[in-house]
């Protein structure tokens, strides 16, 4: 067995052990081969291949065994309920083998956690942000990861960890008192990523606010899913009250995407499709009717 191939069998026995929240496994591995705490995988076996596709080649390339805690990509659907203790058994190792990657392999797991959709939905995900926090990471930016998924708990706990208060969370998370002050000293970019952020929480009374800051209901974003309009993401978000909004503050209901060339009619037909949930596809259809009574063509 090959260096490459031996890491990779490594890799898979503790992340076996990490979806089995077995922290004893878990740490008799690390202990038997530092690699784990230290090293990437640069050459993953199918048995991650074949269960996060283009993520290898994307957000997930090269993993250390820490990003596997945040269930992002999804392998599973399914965290264990002490997925905080084994957390913390990755870092001990990380801090002990890994002392100069310790602060990169933090900083993207609390991002990975912040997006994560299974880590809220397990009921796990403010655990995971206080334990990565705890031991280091810089919650800089991530309160706005958590908003692009409409992870609002996650976002308010972000800045109460230190995560610097933006126009975006401010509106988003309600702050009423801190977003004249903070408006005041946004620039064009904080303004325009606010609206996204706002449009993809499916946050209508923060897409008002901004709006009523002068903010355009036709602003595109230049860092944060700029391929489509505000309403192509409140349409997105399932929130026909957020997009009532953005159509009624004068966006184009025309507007087309630079990735799909699609309206954001044909974005709620799109989801109609493919919804999550019954309760979803009776959103996303009562969003395609309203904008096709205001106009909104494919």
């Amino acid at each position: 067995m090959t260096v490459p191939e031996a890491l990779d069998s490594r890799f898979r026995e503790a992340v076996t052990a990490i979806d089995a929240g077995d922290v004893a496994a878990l740490e008799r591995l690390l202990a038997a081969d530092p690699r784990l705490a230290r090293d990437r995988l640069d050459q993953p076996g199918t048995w991650l291949s074949d269960r996060v596709g283009k993520a290898l080649t994307g957000f997930f390339r090269r993993p250390y065994l820490m990003w596997f805690v945040a269930e992002d990509p999804v392998r599973n659907g399914r965290l264990p309920t002490n997925i905080a203790d084994v957390t913390r058994a990755i870092i001990a190792a990380a801090t002990r083998e890994a002392p100069r990657s310790l602060q990169e392999q933090l900083a993207t797991t609390l991002r990975l956690v912040a997006w994560s959709g299974v880590a809220r939905e397990c009921g796990v995900q403010i655990a995971l942000i206080d334990v990565l926090v705890d031991a280091g990471a810089t919650p800089r930016g991530t309160a706005a990861d958590a908003l692009v998924n409409r992870h609002l708990a996650a976002a308010a706990r972000l800045v109460e960890r230190g995560d610097p208060l933006t126009l975006a969370t401010a509106v988003c998370l309600g702050r009423t008192d801190d977003i004249p002050r903070i408006a005041r000293s946004a620039t064009r970019d904080d303004r325009r990523n606010a609206l996204v952020l706002a449009a993809l929480s499916g946050q209508a009374e923060a897409l008002a606010t901004l709006i009523g800051l002068g903010v355009s209901a036709n602003a595109r974003s230049s860092e944060i899913y700029s391929h489509a309009t505000a309403l192509h993401h409140a349409v997105c978000s399932g929130s026909l009250d957020a997009v009532r909004v953005l159509v009624e503050a004068g966006a184009e209901t025309d507007a087309r995407d630079s990735v799909h060339d699609g309206t954001p009619l044909d974005w709620a037909e799109h989801y109609v499709g493919e919804p999550g949930t019954d309760v979803r596809a009776e959103a996303y259809a009562a969003i395609a009717a309203f904008l096709r009574d205001k106009g909104g063509r494919r």
